[in-house]
């Protein structure tokens, strides 16, 4: 590199560290003519606009208290209700376990002819009843879902089901009970869905 060429980069780093220079004076200059700005606006207000100012920010600052407490509170009351959601739709499989079981024994000839057969079954039966006991007492029910409108809120259709005496749209099959925990949805029904035969519906 020749000595012209270093002498003028050199000399636009100059001229690139005044500009950097002067823009950093301008803003310290733009920032205490804010700074004074303010200091005279506070000299400006009167005892009175001092206060209200004070008092509007102490009302602000307690709303959000307050706010904050609320929320604090919902967040509570939902741990304590729904604090087992996930361990209850998992329990779930225990009602559905011991259903099969049963029909499933039921299905059994071999099983039938058994001496006491029934008492087991009606064992069984006890033991399930006192499972929808605690289920109940924590606000977990069935979702009655026969006969009713479909609702995707509540009903997840699995089928459809040639059903020419009622409206389509209806559920006519349970294939898995659905639940609910108070006002939340634990496991939706999984149902059969009543549709018109368009085929019957021509012949006639």
């Amino acid at each position: 590199m020749t000595k012209p060429e270093i002498n003028e980069k050199e000399k636009n780093s100059s001229i690139d560290n005044d500009v950097e220079k002067d823009s950093s004076i301008d803003n310290d200059v733009e920032k205490n003519v804010l700074d004074k700005d303010s200091e005279v606006k506070k000299e400006q207000e009167t005892p009175e606009e001092i206060l209200k100012n004070t008092h509007e920010k102490l009302l602000r600052t307690l709303a959000e208290m307050e706010n904050q407490r609320r929320r604090f509170e919902k967040e509570k009351k939902e741990a304590y209700e729904f604090g087992g959601f996930n361990f209850a739709g998992e329990s779930l499989s225990l009602l559905d376990n011991i259903d099969r079981a049963v029909n499933s024994f039921k299905d059994d000839e071999n099983l039938v002819k058994i001496d006491g057969f029934n008492k087991i079954i009606d064992g069984i039966e006890i033991v399930k009843k006192d499972l929808v006991t605690i289920f109940k007492k924590n606000g977990i029910e069935e979702i009655e879902c026969m006969n009713k409108k479909f609702d995707p809120n509540f009903h997840q259709a699995m089928l459809e089901v040639d059903d020419n005496a009622k409206e389509p749209g209806v559920v006519v099959q349970e294939i898995q009970k659905g639940y609910m925990m108070k006002d939340r949805l634990l496991r939706p029904s999984l149902v059969g869905v009543s549709k018109k035969n368009e085929q019957k519906v021509e012949k006639k």
